[in-house]
């Protein structure tokens, strides 16, 4: 993740607007200048961590915005934290070291941000971790916060599981709208072959053995069953195998983290969870500030 992309500084830039930051009004009536403090950002639960690059660009788009001259900053973390790795209930993440007024400013910016992503993350590897020892691999969907996807997905990496298309442009999906608007499986996939570009693969969602068997015969390149039983995810894949295919098998649709081993034990290459982005509980961090004592 390139935390210093003018894509991720806008996010960050934003939030920090979004809650006026630089003018905290508490803090400065409460707060002398100068003061120096510790902040130490605290799990209060066993989770996956992510967001941590998110700290520094936020105190440094902090002092752009403020322009005033607050000090000199430092983020510490442990050489065994790092994005990605688990934590556990009242271990520390990091430590910041700068003026307290910015710290304030930022506090709240930074917690949200790495709660959400840390939630994603936790969610995530809950996935990975119940279809250990399979081939199957997790994939994210597109099924994001507006504005947030670059790192949604992040997240998502970072709790061991693979990014799905990023965007619309980001590879073929032929999906039941699809099909349905565009005059049927056959005629879709024609279209498809006809006017892709090089490189391109033309993946396409079948909900039924009909499908499946009429998008195999008129060269479909990835599968996407989606909204069936594990049984006949099974069925599915032993048919396109049985045709000597190799071509990638993803199952999605009605898959929890109860029932994914099955499908993973199915034989599909790859499940995609829309959960994973669209329902993951922000995990809970902390902040506990103290002033530095010289």
């Amino acid at each position: 993740m390139d935390w210093k992309s003018r894509r991720i500084e806008a996010i960050l830039e934003q939030a920090l607007v979004e809650d006026k930051a630089t003018s905290d009004i508490t803090t400065a009536i409460t707060i002398e200048p100068g003061l120096r403090a510790s902040a130490t950002i605290v799990a209060k639960q066993d989770c996956t961590i992510s967001g941590l690059g998110c700290i520094p660009r936020f105190l440094e788009i902090f002092a752009q915005l403020d322009k005033r001259d607050s000090g000199r900053y430092e983020v510490i973390s442990h050489p065994e934290i790092f994005e990605g790795v688990r934590v556990k209930t009242g271990q520390a993440i990091a430590v910041i070291r700068h003026n307290a007024r910015v710290i304030l400013g930022c506090e709240r910016v930074i917690l949200n941000l790495m709660q959400r992503m840390s939630g994603i993350s936790t969610m995530t590897r809950q996935y990975v971790d119940a279809i250990a020892g399979t081939n199957t691999r997790i994939l994210d969907t597109r099924k994001t916060i507006p504005g947030l996807r670059i790192l949604d997905k992040y997240a998502v990496r970072c709790g061991g599981g693979e990014n799905h298309r990023l965007d619309l442009s980001d590879g073929i999906l032929i999906k039941n709208n699809h099909i349905s608007l565009g005059g049927g499986i056959e005629k879709v996939l024609k279209r498809a072959h006809e006017l892709r570009k090089p490189g391109q693969t033309i993946d396409i969602e079948v909900r039924s053995f009909a499908e499946l068997e009429t998008a195999l015969d008129h060269g479909a390149e990835s599968l996407l069953v989606d909204n069936m039983t594990p049984a006949d995810v099974k069925k599915a894949v032993g048919i396109v195998r049985g045709r000597g295919l190799t071509i990638p098998i993803e199952a999605s649709g009605g898959i929890l983290l109860e029932n994914i081993r099955k499908y993973a034990l199915a034989g599909v290459d790859y499940i995609s969870v829309g959960a994973l982005t669209h329902s993951a509980v922000a995990v809970d961090l902390s902040m506990k500030i103290t002033a530095e004592i010289y």
